[in-house]
């Protein structure tokens, strides 16, 4: 009965068109409610501590530096160099898209940011050179989600507070899957263009190479800063989100000199509203987080699944596929924040490492953000690539399965993410 009221509250106010945050304020006192508990001094106290989190500091100032990466030149410097590495191949300008997204997956921690930066710059490049429209669009859709799996990453951030799991470790261990899904792309990519009969850019040489690569430095050193950092634990995730906006903001202002201050306001209240958002939902998800708790619902859904407790991969897989059913109609933080309470329990019990699950489900929302109806990638590359829906929709598809195709891989092969993390985490 406790898990029917959860799920009937919290699906019946989104169906209505009720927010999320407040669908989840309103599930968290249905809670309370049925166990005749009810106090709005609760609810209020647990609202106000789901936001009261040193790590979740880390969220607006990786908004903030992904706001300055778009508008102080250095995403589009990364472009250019992944441009005069690979702009001459068949297919070349694809590649360039999941280089770029990559690199710059280690700048700002945000696939929607990603997403608008790769849209405005490649695709008018890419229509124009002849490729299929929504082929690109998709390509570029689902580089963008790489973004939420390299460090930094504002949904491990999320994850990281919700689950009570290492941040830094998080961070490293997404390192290797983030490549791996770009290395997917890359082959799928291969594997669609090989017979079209698109002419390749000229060759760059080696001196504009070297150009493109000075031009781009100070662009690249950021995610080096980043990742030694968090290795050697110099800074914690919240203080290289601080380290990652200043050096942006330093390198935008005083070296490109792209950024004029007069702009500073205007990236200021973009990245608090995004963050005004993303913390709203995070602590109205505490209030839901806490019921879910008092009301024991964690060891009633232990209790469902116990069958599966022996045996962790067919458990992975079933959580798996019940995140990709939830990601298809739910945002990627919402998602994180319903989930996250109900499943760790499950975790634990099972014996699975916290930190590999992390990457795992961190995966499956991060492609959740290119599912349709709902996927908050596909509407940034349609709105800012001036493309249809139908057509972004319709040409992520093989992308969007060779990613699942890799998911699935590292659940059936734990391998593949505990063994990089390790080296990585040292």
């Amino acid at each position: 009965m406790t898990i029917a009221i959860f799920l009937g509250s919290l699906l019946g106010a989104m169906a209505l068109g009720v927010p999320i945050a407040f669908s989840l304020l309103a599930c968290g006192a249905a809670l309370m409610w049925h166990m005749d508990m009810f106090d709005a001094q609760i609810l209020a106290q647990n609202t106000i501590e789901g936001a009261n989190s040193f790590p979740l500091l880390a969220v607006p100032f990786f908004m903030l530096a992904g706001e300055i990466m778009n508008a102080g030149g250095l995403s589009r410097r990364i472009v250019n160099f992944a441009m005069t590495l690979v702009g001459h191949v068949r297919g070349g300008l694809g590649y360039v898209g999941i280089m770029a997204a990559i690199l710059m997956a280690a700048l700002s921690g945000s696939a929607v940011a990603d997403a608008a930066a790769l849209a405005a710059l490649l695709l008018p490049m890419m229509n124009r050179a002849g490729y299929n429209t929504a082929r690109s669009a998709g390509l570029l859709a689902s580089a963008s989600i790489i973004a939420p799996i390299i460090p930094p990453s504002i949904g491990f951030v999320v994850f990281g507070v919700a689950a009570n799991v290492s941040i830094s470790k998080l961070f490293l261990a997404g390192i290797a899957p983030g490549i791996m899904l770009g290395a997917a792309l890359w082959i799928t990519w291969w594997w669609l263009v090989r017979k079209e009969k698109i002419e390749p850019g000229p060759r760059a040489s080696r001196a504009e190479v070297l150009v493109a690569l000075k031009d781009a430095t100070f662009a690249l050193v950021l995610p080096v800063i980043v990742v030694v950092g968090l290795k050697f634990g110099v800074f914690t995730p919240t203080e290289a989100a601080v380290v990652a906006a200043v050096y942006a903001l330093f390198v935008s202002t005083v070296i490109y000199k792209e950024l004029k201050l007069s702009q500073l306001y205007g990236l200021f209240e973009a990245a608090a509203k995004t963050t005004a958002v993303i913390m709203f939902l995070v602590a109205a998800a505490m209030v839901s987080a806490w019921m879910i708790t008092v009301a024991n619902l964690p060891n009633e859904v232990v209790a469902l699944l116990q069958p599966l407790l022996d045996n962790p991969t067919l458990l992975m897989i079933a959580i798996m596929v019940l995140t990709m059913v939830v990601g298809t109609a739910m945002d990627m933080t919402p998602t994180i924040l319903i989930l996250t309470p109900v499943l760790m329990p499950i975790v634990k019990a099972a014996g699975i490492d916290p930190v590999y699950f992390g990457v795992l489900f961190m995966i499956n929302n991060a492609i959740g953000l290119i599912t349709p109806p709902v996927g908050t990638v596909l509407s940034t590359v349609a709105g800012v690539g001036k493309v249809s829906m139908d057509e972004v929709t319709k040409g992520v598809w093989p992308f969007m399965v060779a990613q699942f195709a890799v998911m699935f891989l590292m659940v059936l092969f734990p391998q593949l993410v505990t063994v990089p993390a390790r080296w990585f985490h040292g």
